[in-house]
């Protein structure tokens, strides 16, 4: 059996990746924990989760050495602190958002040590979705302008989304683009004529809407779109409890969601 601790896990996505855990015959939760103060600290996980007692109890900090994978989608400061900490026997699965450069780069320097999953988004269809805008990207010329539009409930703290920065950094290598110039987001202060070297990103905030995200290329008398829809947090957790099935006893290493699904080998 392959031991899991869950960071955050009393939060919406960390119940969902409790449940997951405990689906899964392959994994067993070895450990959860949560802030200090807060309100599930001392509580059993699997009840918190709305499942029968799991026997684990929530803790006010983490406990590396029963955890063969750590999967952790809190907060940026919260992540690269765990990142720091763990020890080179618990591998790390991080779906945390909204990280800056240089908390990246923390994470990266973390995959020296332990094996770590970094992605925006752990479904299958997203990261089809990245190859595919990136194909579609290099075989489009330049006539076809590129959107990306994403819809979040109102409490999503980031934006753009993760995930649309994923897709948008497919887009600049499919048209051979500076990811560091070509990013725009249109509205009443981006107004004129769209160059062609542009890629426009728009973010919807409302009501509790999992997750949207379309592509979209307009060209000349025609347009074609991408949309992925997420119905469920459960997408994220099961492909995130996959994803930590994979990375137990993996070596060091910086690895994706295309490592897990074998996609860069497409």
């Amino acid at each position: 059996m392959k031991r899991i601790g869950i960071a955050g896990a009393a939060g919406r996505m960390g119940c969902a990746l409790v449940r997951a855990v405990k689906a899964r015959p392959e994994l067993t939760l070895a450990a959860a924990w949560e802030r200090p103060g807060h309100a599930a600290v001392g509580r059993d996980t699997g009840e918190w989760a709305g499942l029968e007692a799991a026997g684990v109890q929530i803790l006010d900090r983490p406990d590396f050495t029963v955890c063969d994978v750590l999967i952790d989608f809190t907060a940026p400061e919260a992540t690269v602190a765990l990142a720091q900490a763990a020890t080179g026997k618990c591998n790390l699965v991080i779906g945390t958002t909204g990280l800056n450069a240089a908390q990246v780069k923390v994470l990266q320097g973390a995959g020296e040590r332990s094996g770590v999953v970094y992605a925006s988004n752990f479904s299958l269809g997203v990261n089809l979705l990245a190859i595919l805008a990136e194909k579609a990207a290099a075989a489009l010329n330049a006539n076809y302008d590129m959107e990306i539009i994403e819809a979040h409930h109102n409490q999503k703290k980031d934006a753009p989304s993760g995930t649309a920065l994923t897709l948008y950094q497919a887009l600049c290598r499919g048209r051979g683009l500076d990811p560091a110039t070509s990013e725009k987001y249109r509205g009443h202060e981006v107004t004129g004529a769209r160059p062609q070297s542009e890629v426009g990103l728009h973010a919807v905030r409302g009501g509790d809407i999992v997750g949207d995200h379309t592509i979209l290329f307009a060209g000349p008398g025609e347009r074609l779109e991408f949309k992925h829809q997420a119905h469920s947090r459960d997408v994220f957790a099961h492909g995130a409890a996959g994803a930590a099935a994979w990375l137990a006893g993996k070596a060091a290493g910086w690895y994706s969601m295309a490592d897990v699904l074998g996609l860069n080998a497409q």
